[in-house]
């Protein structure tokens, strides 16, 4: 994304706007990230470790079940925040249409341009939306 430094005002209260929405499941995604990782690293060093190095397996089964069980949260928590970025995605994208539906001083044209561009390639939303306030601010000056 841009640095907010570098952006007009006009965009940057669009985007804080944009972000107060997404805030409170950034935070969750990012969380669960951050923990998946580990908790995965640490299952399979272990189970590797017990499986592959150690000579009597009989006396860890307790063990090797704990680090099954530890690899599996971690990947449920990895597929919770895949989740949560998709949801993330699908607010922001829903969030710059409707934005630039509402816009009373672009022409319909553009709009329709940037509407299209916004839902052919929704990664790309932020960057449309930010040409689409640009956009808008030349036609309203």
């Amino acid at each position: 994304m841009l640095p907010m430094a570098n952006l007009p005002p006009f965009i940057q209260r669009e985007l804080e706007k944009l972000n107060e929405l997404i805030s409170p499941l950034l935070k969750k995604a990012s969380k669960y990230g951050f923990w998946s990782l580990p908790l995965i690293l640490i299952s399979v060093f272990n189970l590797v470790t017990i499986l592959f190095f150690i000579p009597d397996r009989q006396n860890m089964v307790l063990t090797i079940i704990l680090y099954a069980v530890l690899g599996a949260f971690g990947m449920a928590m990895s597929k919770e925040a895949k989740h949560h970025r998709k949801e993330i995605q699908k607010i922001s994208v829903d969030y710059v249409i409707s934005r630039i539906e509402k816009s009373d001083i672009a022409s319909a044209s553009l709009k329709r341009k940037y509407t299209t561009m916004v839902k052919e390639s929704p990664v790309l939303a932020i960057n449309h939306f930010v040409q689409f306030l640009e956009a808008e601010n030349k036609e309203n000056s």
